[in-house]
C-alpha cells in the first residue's frame, strides 16, 4: 500500500510539474470568515485550498464535464457552495466541495444551451439566490431546489451576465445584460431599462452592444453603482438614472472584473488585458497595480472578506496571484496538490488492485490534461502500465 501511494504521488507530482502555472483561472471564491479557505475554477476543474494556497485539492468529482465559470459560497453557512456551469445549470455542495448535486429544476428547459455567468446571494439569506444566465435571470428561495425565471421587462435581452443586490435595500437589484443595464426595485418582479448615458443609441442596434461584465453596488455611497464592460467603465451616483464614463485614460477599455473595497470608501479595482488598476477616489484617478504579475491578462479578481488588503487575481494562462498590500505587489500562488489526500486514495486503490483506477487517480488529480499527456504520451487514463 505504501509503495502504491509513493508511486501515485510521484506520478501526480511529475504530471503537475509538466503543467507549470500555465492554466487560466476563470473564477475565485473566498470563504467569508476563514481567510485560509478559497476556491478557484480553471478551464478544467474546481480546486480548493484549506491552508491559504499552500496545497490544493481537486474537488470536481461528481460534476459534469461542463466548465464551471461561476462560484458562490453561502455567507452564513460556508459549507454550502454553488457552482454555475457553461451549459449544465447549477450544482450545489453541502460539504465544502466534497460532493456535488445538480440543482437546476426550473432551468431544465434551457439547461443544454444556458450558461450560468454569476450566482448572487441575497444579503442575510442562505436560501435566496439569483442566477445571471444566458437565458435570463433566475431566482431560487429554497437553496436551488427550484428556480423561477424573472425576466418581466427584459423582452429584448438575449443574455444576463452580471447581477448585484443593493445591501441597503435588498429588493433593489441591477443587472448587466446584452441590452445594457436594468434595475428592479421589487425583487426582480419587474425590470426597467436604465441606459441613459451608458450606451449611445446608435450602438444599441447591436444585440451585444456594450458587453457588461460586472456590476457592483457601492456599499458606502447611497445610489452609487459601478459597471465594467467590454467598452469602458461607468459610474452612477443617482441610482442609475444617469451614467458617467470614468477611467477613459486606462490602457485597455475591455474590463473583465471589478472589485469594491468594503472597508474603505471610494477604493476600487478593475482588471483587463493590461493588468490590475486601482482607484482611491471613486474612479477619478487610477494607478497601475501590477508589480509581480507574470501575466497581465487578468480573468478574475477577488478581495478577502476579512482583510481588504489581500487580493487574488486569476490570470489567463499563468495561474493565480495574491497581493497582501492592496495590489502594490503580487506573488504567485502555485497550484500544488495535497499529497496526503492523494495517498489516502491510492491506498484504497491498491487494496483493490485496480491499475486502471490508479491511472484515473493520477489523471483526476493532475493539475492539467496537458501535463498528463506530456507524462504518458497519451490521455489521462491511457498509457500507464501496471506498477508494483
Amino acid at each position: 500500500m505504501r509503495m502504491a501511494g509513493m508511486v501515485i504521488s510521484t506520478l501526480i507530482a511529475l504530471c503537475s510539474l509538466s503543467c507549470g502555472r500555465g492554466h487560466p483561472v476563470v473564477e475565485i471564491a473566498l470563504h467569508p470568515t476563514n481567510p485560509q479557505i478559497l476556491y478557484i475554477a480553471t478551464n478544467d476543474y474546481i480546486y480548493k485550498t484549506r491552508d491559504g494556497g499552500k496545497t490544493w485539492q481537486n474537488i470536481s468529482q461528481g460534476m459534469t464535464h461542463s466548465r464551471v465559470i461561476a462560484l458562490a459560497i453561502d455567507p452564513l453557512f460556508p459549507a454550502n457552495v454553488y457552482a454555475g456551469t457553461k451549459g449544465d445549470g447549477v450544482f450545489r455542495s453541502y460539504n465544502g466541495g466534497q460532493t456535488w448535486v445538480a440543482k437546476r429544476t426550473g432551468m431544465a428547459d434551457v439547461t443544454i444551451s444556458s450558461v450560468v455567468h454569476q450566482l448572487v446571494f441575497v444579503p442575510g439569506s442562505s436560501d435566496h439566490l439569483f442566477a445571471a444566465t444566458s437565458m435570463g435571470v433566475f431566482e431560487t428561495e429554497n437553496a436551488g431546489d427550484t428556480w423561477i425565471k424573472r425576466m418581466e421587462g427584459m423582452k429584448e435581452v438575449l443574455m444576463v451576465v452580471t447581477l448585484d443586490v443593493d445591501p441597503r435595500q435588498i429588493t433593489t437589484m441591477y443587472a448587466g445584460t446584452s441590452g445594457g443595464m436594468y434595475k428592479t426595485i421589487d425583487r426582480a418582479r419587474h425590470w426597467i431599462k436604465v441606459n441613459h448615458g451608458l450606451i449611445p443609441p446608435e450602438v444599441l442596434k447591436s444585440s451585444r452592444a456594450l458587453g457588461i461584465t460586472r456590476v457592483k453596488v457601492d456599499p458606502h455611497r447611497l445610489n452609487a453603482v459601478y459597471a465594467a464592460s467590454l467598452m469602458g467603465l461607468y459610474k452612477t451616483t443617482d441610482g442609475a438614472q444617469t451614467w458617467q464614463r470614468i477611467g477613459q485614460d486606462l490602457p485597455d477599455q475591455m474590463f473583465s472584473d471589478l472589485v469594491l473595497d468594503r472597508s474603505t470608501p471610494d477604493v476600487l479595482y478593475v482588471s483587463s488585458r493590461k493588468g490590475v488598476h486601482k482607484s482611491s477616489d471613486g474612479g477619478h484617478t487610477w494607478q497601475a497595480a501590477n508589480a509581480g504579475l507574470g501575466n497581465l491578462n487578468i480573468r478574475a479578481l477577488a478581495m478577502n472578506p476579512v482583510d481588504s488588503q489581500v487580493l487574488y487575481a486569476g490570470t489567463n494562462g499563468d495561474g493565480l496571484y495574491r497581493s497582501h498590500d492592496g495590489g502594490h505587489t503580487w506573488e504567485p500562488v502555485p497550484l500544488v496538490l495535497n499529497r496526503n489526500h492523494e495517498t489516502r486514495g491510492s491506498t484504497i486503490l491498491n487494496r483493490n488492485g485496480g491499475v486502471e483506477d490508479i491511472a484515473k487517480t493520477v489523471g483526476r488529480n493532475c493539475l492539467c490534461p496537458e501535463g498528463m499527456q506530456r507524462l504518458t504520451g497519451h490521455g489521462q487514463t491511457d498509457g500507464l502500465r501496471r506498477v508494483g
